[in-house]
């Protein structure tokens, strides 16, 4: 095996594996947050499931990215193992598509392809059309880089080891199994390994009869990626990896039986070897679904009793996202906005505990408020920690714009904790010195204190849904808790003066009252943000 040759088919690999790669990226930007609406189809409906797995990894080319995906979201507690069986069923369709495309061979259009995206890329004005440019262009570089692999091996069929090779393998099937086990654990990616076996039945030195078994390897050598990234996460999230595995080998199991009539029927589908390796991968992965779709309740039995014991539901730190989850940014941006919302409610409750610590002289519900404090802190620090790794990620300008926002909403949120921590300590000076308000004052109070929740309230639902009504009314009732920190503030001021109150008091008074009148202002900074 010459230089020029492994030059050129590493040079091939790269330009395959780059194509395939801008591909995906720019199919995932230019999805952007209809992805969302395909993650949000999943119910107990395995069927619906296996849609979801197919859409999904069609759109970003690679099943191994989508069953990590859905590793992580079983490890954050947001999908079931009865719903990831069908996700993952439903990818390891979806990655067909790719060996589909190769087998056209449309290396001659491929340069072509790449100029044709370059300049809709160049002179687009939009963004949208610029990505539509770059998923053309990745087109064209997968269909260079599978010419220069095809043309690289051509010389393979002169080299006596090869030939010798292929013979063993046509002997023994078992051996052509664990080879494409083997290659694709090492490049963790079997659209990979096929297109190589693909590139060399271009060149009529694969025949089909030894192609196959390396084919259904491929299929049990894709799952590894999955098993690596399970370590570390719960029972569950483990389950579901090892539900991918089982479910190939399985599949792969009941094919070798039925080898012989499999590999005749691949044969009628077309004359040219590259086409019949598409073909019998989209059969195996069809077929394979059909059969165990059914009884995949057995599946999960089967892996529950692998690895047995309860789950323990971890409440504390985030529930929407997992560094699985970063494999796939535009999934990655929708669950971090759901991660921030809820660390939104959390300091809603935190701002109601600590005035009803106040209204009430409840000392417990101060230090469920400093408990719940530091959990606020810890959401702030690990949601920040991720959006800085999404915003490092390849991403629309769009999810761009939304995780500057999320940063910003993130600050604003934790500082309405802060303010609640502020609230929950003048609560406990107060408890502890038994310091005594005028029923006017707590009246005046309470009624201010509901306008400030009404507001943090009014703010997490414009993030939820960005209307103009919601937007607008929580800048009204900003300004209207501005409006009655300054009335309220002379009043105590004169009820000081008048002895009604006592001085010690009146600082707390008014410290609260400057602490509710901030609280206006970040939820103002939220809808800002969220609006935009």
């Amino acid at each position: 095996m010459g230089i020029g040759m492994i030059t050129g088919l590493l040079g091939g690999l790269a330009l395959f594996l780059y194509g395939m790669r801008l591909m995906g990226d720019s199919l995932q930007k230019a999805a952007g947050d209809r992805m969302k609406h395909f993650i949000e189809i999943l119910t107990t409906n395995k069927v619906m499931g296996v849609f979801v797995g197919i859409v999904v990894t069609g759109i970003i080319q690679s099943s191994s990215a989508t069953t990590v995906m859905v590793v992580g979201f079983v490890n954050a507690g947001l999908m079931t193992l009865e719903q990831a069986v069908g996700v993952i069923m439903g990818a390891n369709i979806g990655t067909t598509v790719t060996a589909q495309l190769i087998a056209f061979k449309l290396s001659d259009i491929a340069p072509l392809a790449v100029a044709i995206g370059v300049a809709i890329w160049f002179f687009s004005p939009k963004k949208s059309q610029q990505q539509v440019g770059e998923v053309i262009i990745g087109f064209g570089i997968l269909f260079m880089g599978m010419e220069l692999m095809s043309s690289s091996v051509k010389p393979l069929k002169d080299v006596p080891e090869f030939t010798n090779l292929i013979l063993i393998l046509g002997h023994n099937k078992f051996l052509g199994v664990l080879v494409g086990l083997l290659m694709t654990s090492v490049v963790q990616s079997s659209s990979v390994t096929i297109g190589i076996l693909q590139a060399l039945a271009f060149q009529g030195l694969v025949p089909i009869e030894v192609a196959l078994p390396v084919l259904f390897g491929d299929n049990i050598g894709t799952t590894v990626t999955a098993l690596l990234s399970s370590i570390g996460a719960n029972k569950t999230a483990r389950r579901a990896a090892l539900v991918h595995t089982f479910f190939n080998i399985i599949g792969t199991i009941i094919f070798m039986i039925i080898l012989g009539p499999v590999t005749a029927i691949v044969k009628t589908t077309s004359a040219d070897v590259a086409r019949q390796i598409a073909n019998a991968h989209t059969l195996f992965n069809v077929t394979n679904t059909v059969i165990q779709l059914p009884f995949s309740n057995y599946l999960v039995k089967l892996v529950k009793y692998l690895i047995p014991g309860d789950v323990i539901v971890e409440e504390k730190g985030l529930k929407y996202l997992d560094e699985r989850i970063l494999e796939t940014p535009s999934i990655a941006v929708v669950q971090a906005y759901k991660e921030v919302i809820r660390m939104g409610y959390i300091s809603l409750q935190n701002l109601k505990t600590s005035m009803e610590a106040f209204f009430e002289n409840d000392s417990k519900k101060c230090l469920e408020v400093f408990e719940r404090e530091r959990y606020i802190n810890q959401l702030e620090s690990e949601i920040t920690k991720y959006l800085v790794e999404i915003a490092n990620a390849s991403l629309s300008p769009e999810q761009s714009k939304k995780i500057t926002s999320m940063f910003h909403i993130v600050n604003d949120i934790e500082r309405i904790g802060d303010h609640a921590d502020n609230i929950a300590e003048l609560a406990q000076y107060s408890i502890e010195n038994r310091l005594k308000y005028s029923n006017a004052a707590i009246s005046e109070l309470r009624g201010m204190t509901n306008i400030a929740y009404e507001a943090v309230e009014e703010a997490i639902s414009v993030m939820k849904n960005p209307r103009e009504d919601f937007y607008k009314n929580v800048l009204e009732l900003e300004k209207e808790i501005d409006r009655m920190e300054k009335v309220l503030r002379d009043n105590h001021i004169i009820r000081l003066n008048k002895g009604e109150c006592e001085p010690s008091s009146g600082v707390v008074y008014l410290d609260l009252l400057s602490n509710l009148e901030r609280i206006g202002d970040h939820s103002a900074n939220i809808v800002h943000m969220a609006y935009e």
